[in-house]
C-alpha cells in the first residue's frame, strides 16, 4: 500500500529545520517506502514547484555537506502542496479531496503530522474527523501530535478527549523527539541486553540518580513562550520524565509498544505524591541574571529558567532512592546526561586517611552531545602506596561506529509510518506526568514558592543548588562532555 505524510503547518520552522531534512536523510539511506508522497498544508500561497524550491534551499542548509542535489530531485518529485487553513472545515475537506485524487483508488497509509502551534491541535483533529479523514476503510490513518500536549493535567485530559473523539488511541502518536535519540534507545539496550547491570540496578546498590538537561543558550526568540511556561512545563513534564521512566522501569516482556509503555506508566503510578508543604524543601528555582533584559520579558519577571526537583519512586526496586531532575538555560554547557550514583563499599580496608577523598562508583549515560557511556571506578595509583583514584571506562558512539548519528526525527517518522508507537507517549502516560509536575507548578505560582535564585550565564545554575545537594551529603555531577 502507498504511503502519504501530510504535514499541517508546512511553512513553519519545524518542517524546514527537522521534518523534511529527516525525510531527505531517510530517502538517501533508502529507508522510505518507494511510493511515499509528502503533502504540505498551510495558509502560505505556494505552488508545488515553489514549495519544493523553498524546501530544497532549507534542506541543503540544514543537512550541510550531506546534501546531494540529484537525490533531492528524486525526493522532490513526490512532494506536493495544498494551500489551506486547518481551522476552516472547507479547507480541510479540500485537502481530503486532493489526497484522494493523489492516492487513487488503491488508498494509502496516511500520517497527519500536526506541525502547528498547540492551540491548533484540537480544531485540526476535529475538522479531520468531520471531513471523514480519520476513517480507515482506504488504509491506516494516524495523527502525530507535537509537544506540549496540554499545559497541565486538566488541559491534557481535555485534549485527549478531543483527540479520542476522532482517532482511536492506536492511531495517535504523541511525539517527544528525545525518545528518538539513539542514546535514549540505548538505555533499554544497556539495561536489558546485558546481565552485568541488572543485579545492581536497584535500591541496594544505587545511592541516587541524577538526570540533567542543561542548555548553554539563553531563551533567545522563545522568551514570550517562556513567560507563559517556564522550565517546568518546557523540560520536566516531557523530556526529563521520559528519561526517568526509561531509567527506572522494569523489563517489558517483549519490545513492543504496549509492553514498553505499560512499564513506563507503572513507574509514574509509583511516584510519591508531591506534598505542597514539601515543595520548598524538595525543589529549587533559578533565573539567569540577564533574562529580564530579553525581548518580550517582563522587567519584573519571576519566571524560572532553572529548576531542580527531588522525586521518589515508591516501589520495591527504588524505595528510598532520590531521583534528582535538573534543567536550565544559559548554563555552563549543553549536555543531557543520566548519572547512576552507586553506594560506597560497606567496608574500606585501605586506611582512614584515604576515605575522605574517595568517590563511589558511578555510571554516566551521555545522551547528547558526546553520545556515550562512562563507568567510573576506583583504581590504584602507580607508585603511590595504596592511594586510589577514580578512573573511567569510556564508550563513545562516534568512535565505535563510523556512521553519523541519525537525527531523532528520522527514527520517529519511520515508526509513525510503520505504526510502531513504542517511542511515543500514551494518553495515560501524558496525564500522569502532568499529575507529578502540576503540584510543584502550583506551589511555584503561589507565595509559598521557593525563592527565585539568580545565577550568572555560564554557571551550573544558582550557587544555592550546590549547597542544597551538600546539605543532603551529595553533589551534582557538573562535567561538560568531552567532544572528539
Amino acid at each position: 500500500m502507498a504511503h502519504t505524510i501530510v504535514v499541517v503547518g508546512a511553512s513553519g520552522d519545524l518542517t524546514s529545520r527537522k521534518l523534511v531534512p529527516a525525510l531527505y536523510s531517510l530517502h538517501r539511506k533508502d529507508r522510505l517506502p518507494s511510493d511515499l508522497r509528502i503533502v504540505g498544508m498551510s495558509r502560505s500561497p505556494f505552488t508545488h514547484e515553489a514549495w519544493r524550491a523553498k524546501l530544497a534551499e532549507s534542506t541543503a542548509r540544514f543537512v550541510g555537506e550531506g546534501f546531494d542535489e540529484s537525490a533531492w530531485e528524486r525526493l522532490a518529485s513526490s512532494i506536493y502542496y495544498q494551500q489551506g487553513d486547518i481551522t476552516r472545515p472547507e479547507d480541510v475537506a479540500a485537502l481530503g479531496a486532493f489526497l484522494d485524487r493523489l492516492e487513487g483508488e488503491g488508498g494509502a497509509t496516511r500520517v497527519y503530522y500536526l506541525a502547528t502551534g498547540p492551540q491548533f491541535y484540537e480544531p485540526a483533529v476535529r475538522h479531520l474527523g468531520a471531513a471523514g479523514m480519520a476513517h480507515q476503510e482506504n488504509g491506516p490513518r494516524r495523527v502525530v501530535i507535537e509537544k506540549p500536549f496540554g499545559t497541565d493535567r486538566a488541559s491534557s485530559r481535555r485534549l485527549n478527549e478531543a483527540v479520542h473523539a476522532v482517532f482511536a488511541e492506536s492511531q495517535v502518536f504523541r511525539i517527544d523527539h528525545y525518545l528518538g535519540k539513539e542514546t535514549v534507545n540505548n538505555i533499554l539496550v544497556l539495561r536489558f541486553a546485558n546481565t552485568i547491570f541488572e543485579p545492581v540496578w536497584n535500591r541496594n546498590y544505587v545511592e541516587h540518580v541524577q538526570i540533567t538537561a542543561a542548555e548553554e543558550v539563553t531563551v533567545e526568540h522563545r522568551a514570550a513562550f517562556y513567560e507563559t511556561a517556564d522550565v517546568l512545563r518546557d523540560m520536566f513534564q516531557n523530556h526529563l520524565m521520559q528519561l526517568l521512566t526509561l531509567t527506572a522501569m522494569e523489563a517489558p516482556s517483549r519490545f513492543e509498544a504496549e509492553a514498553v509503555r505499560d512499564e513506563k506508566v507503572k513507574v509514574l503510578r509509583a511516584m510519591r505524591p508531591t506534598d505542597p508543604e514539601e515543595v520548598a524543601a524538595s525543589t529549587l528555582r533559578g533565573q539567569y541574571r540577564s533574562y529580564r533584559d530579553e525581548p518580550n520579558v517582563d522587567p519584573a519577571s519571576r519566571t524560572a529558567t532553572f529548576g531542580a526537583v527531588r522525586l521518589y519512586i515508591d516501589n520495591w526496586r527504588w524505595q528510598g532512592v532520590p531521583f534528582y531532575l535538573r534543567s536550565g538555560k544559559a548554563m555552563s554547557c549543553r549536555t543531557t546526561q543520566i548519572v547512576i550514583q552507586f553506594r560506597q563499599p560497606p567496608h574500606v580496608m585501605f586506611g582512614p586517611e584515604l576515605q575522605t577523598a574517595r568517590e563511589s562508583n558511578r555510571l554516566v549515560i551521555q545522551i547528547q552531545p558526546a553520545e556515550g557511556i562512562q563507568l567510573h571506578f576506583q583504581t590504584k595509583v602507580p607508585d603511590q602506596g595504596m592511594r586510589t583514584r577514580l578512573t573511567a571506562l569510556d564508550f563513545n558512539f562516534q568512535r565505535a561506529f563510523a556512521d553519523e548519528m541519525p537525527e531523532a526525527y528520522q527514527r520517529l517518522l519511520l515508526d509513525a509510518m510503520h505504526g510502531d508507537a513504542s517511542l511515543f507517549a500514551r494518553s495515560d502516560e501524558v496525564e500522569l506526568s502532568w499529575g507529578i509536575i502540576d503540584p510543584i507548578q502550583t506551589v511555584w505560582e503561589t507565595s509559598r514558592r521557593p525563592e527565585l535564585e539568580l545565577y550568572e550565564a555560564g554557571a551550573w545554575g544558582p550557587p544555592v543548588s550546590t549547597q542544597w545537594m551538600r546539605r543532603q551529603e551529595r553533589q551534582w555531577f557538573d562535567a561538560c562532555p568531552i567532544l572528539h
